[in-house]
């Protein structure tokens, strides 16, 4: 290591340690990525929505069983096929003090749907909400919706009094690097709040001593601090500068689990990773080729998904950690079909056949994106990935950048020709992963992550009628259906179901949930 990298690992710790206190009851903890922003509507990330569901709240939450529980409403119910009413609990107060309302709830939602929002698609199915009276809201949906529950369980309601005070009753449109005071601040109904906050580095949250439920942590204040190197983060874990990891590397899980005082907590999420290509360009980026885009053959794409080896990445560059999956949900998700998750052939020779019968015998040179900080091993996982495309013709040329730019690429216009990416579901089904990631681009929401740019009409279809579907059993036969006609299509190659590792000191009691959030609101220190 050079002596450059190991100034800025000693820097980086040295920061940590500074936030060190005598009190017992202070959280130190560092992930891989920092949230990017403070404004609960700018991003559709599992860091960003996980940090700020403990800042912010929405009308439900998950319990410890991961099941649906009351939040800022009280309860929910159909008053008729297409009426959802959340009846809001009252005294209820922000952070600085405002009460909640109604009128909370439907700017809040006028603002997800807004410009410079990312979380459009949790109403995608939803035509229009009314307030019925201070604490009663409606949400009109587009026919039946049986789970607008849990489509919205990640989503987070922040005052219109203090957005409209400051200026930010728009989202904060990251993919155009805006800035804004909803991005840097914060004021929530959550059981924490922001004292201080600095992007990319350290973030300082306090108790909300009059938040309205009884609080089952005991902690007085949480210290965060992003450290994307994998060394810095062990390092910070096993000098005591942290208690708690998010994101543990996998070479430094024997490591932990040899040192006393230290624990591992690992489990499968609820998130597909694949590889996907841009089926929409007639020129890809970084290509050999002039004015096509090979991706748009069922043929390149079939054999790109044989000489992509799950199993090799799952034992060769995961450790074992991880599960093959074949489908793009994962087992945990309704409508995930064991009898569909079947392998593709690993047969090198026809991938070659199929190539050259698409009309590329030698291959093609593309660009290839990967994020180098945000998912287990991301980085190894694509460079594994080029070698075995390689084999086939397939020349890709691999760039790394960190999460926070990354993204960027991940969202309109999508300017990326083949790409890694993780997608895990807060509704437990799977109707979330085809409407975000699998219907035809539209406004509203719908297809909003498909950064590929598939669209078959029957899928389509498919996603509308799941939507609004009633009897369980016909609605998962329409998911089994839709899954396998994107698995037959290419769509995207899904290649694991990523493991979730974290790593804490032993005083440190935690609930790690299956979508990777980390709820403080059940952390204690002993």
């Amino acid at each position: 290591m050079g002596k450059f990298k190991i100034a800025l690992m000693a820097l980086a710790l040295a920061g940590v340690a500074l936030v060190r206190t005598a009190d017992a009851n202070t959280l130190r903890w560092a992930a891989d990525t920092d949230p990017g922003s403070m404004d609960p509507h700018s991003r559709n990330v599992t860091a960003t929505l996980s940090f700020l569901s403990n800042i912010y709240e929405g009308l439900v939450r998950r319990n410890r069983e991961l099941g649906l529980e009351p939040a800022l409403a009280v309860s929910w119910e159909n008053t008729s096929t297409e009426v959802w009413r959340f009846n809001l609990r009252r005294n209820v107060r922000f952070h600085d003090g405002s009460p909640f309302t109604a009128d909370d709830v439907v700017f809040s939602y006028e603002r997800t749907r807004g410009p410079g929002s990312l979380l459009a698609s949790a109403f995608a199915a939803v035509r229009e909400i009314r307030k019925i009276d201070d604490f009663t809201v409606e949400f009109v949906t587009n026919g039946p919706n049986p789970i607008l529950p849990n489509e919205i369980s990640s989503w987070l309601v922040m005052s219109k009094s203090w957005s409209e005070r400051n200026n930010a009753t728009r989202a904060t449109d990251l993919t155009r690097n805006e800035q804004s005071f909803a991005s840097v601040n914060a004021n929530g109904t959550g059981p924490f709040k922001l004292r201080s906050r600095t992007p990319d580095g350290r973030t300082v949250l306090e108790v909300n001593p009059n938040w309205w439920d009884t609080p089952q942590h005991n902690l007085t204040e949480v210290v965060f601090t992003p450290l994307a190197n994998p060394a810095t983060r062990t390092a910070a874990l096993l000098s005591g500068d942290v208690d708690m990891v998010y994101t543990l590397p996998l070479n430094s899980i024997a490591q932990v689990q040899g040192r006393p005082g230290l624990r591992v907590i690992q489990g499968p999420e609820l998130r597909v990773m694949f590889f996907g290509m841009d089926l929409v360009r007639d020129q890809l980026f970084n290509s050999n080729l002039q004015g096509r885009n090979p991706f748009k053959d069922i043929r390149v794409r079939q054999a790109l998904r044989i000489a992509i080896d799950a199993d090799q990445i799952r034992n060769q560059v995961m450790r074992g950690l991880a599960v093959v999956n074949h489908l793009m949900v994962v087992p945990g998700i309704n409508g995930f079909d064991p009898s569909l998750n079947t392998p593709p052939s690993r047969d090198l020779a026809e991938a070659r056949r199929l190539m050259t019968e698409a009309g590329y015998p030698d291959g093609f040179e593309v660009g290839m994106e990967c994020p180098n900080d945000r998912w287990v091993n991301d980085e190894a996982v694509c460079t594994a990935a080029v070698s075995m495309m390689a084999r086939i013709g397939i020349r890709a040329r691999l760039r790394t950048s960190p999460f926070s730019q990354y993204i960027r690429l991940l969202s309109p216009p999508y300017e990326t020709s083949l790409f890694y990416v993780g997608w895990g579901t807060t509704t437990y089904d799977a109707h979330n992963n085809l409407l975000s990631l699998l219907t035809t681009r539209a406004p509203g929401g719908r297809g909003l992550f498909n950064v590929g740019g598939y669209s078959n009409p029957r899928v389509d279809a498919l996603t509308d009628r799941i939507q609004v579907e009633l009897n369980q059993q016909a609605r998962n036969g329409l998911i089994r259906e839709a899954l396998q006609i994107v698995r037959d299509d290419v769509a995207y190659i899904p290649i694991v179901q990523q493991m979730i590792v974290w790593a804490a000191r032993d005083n440190v009691e935690l609930v790690q949930y299956a979508d990777n959030y980390f709820p403080l609101r059940l952390v204690r220190m002993r």
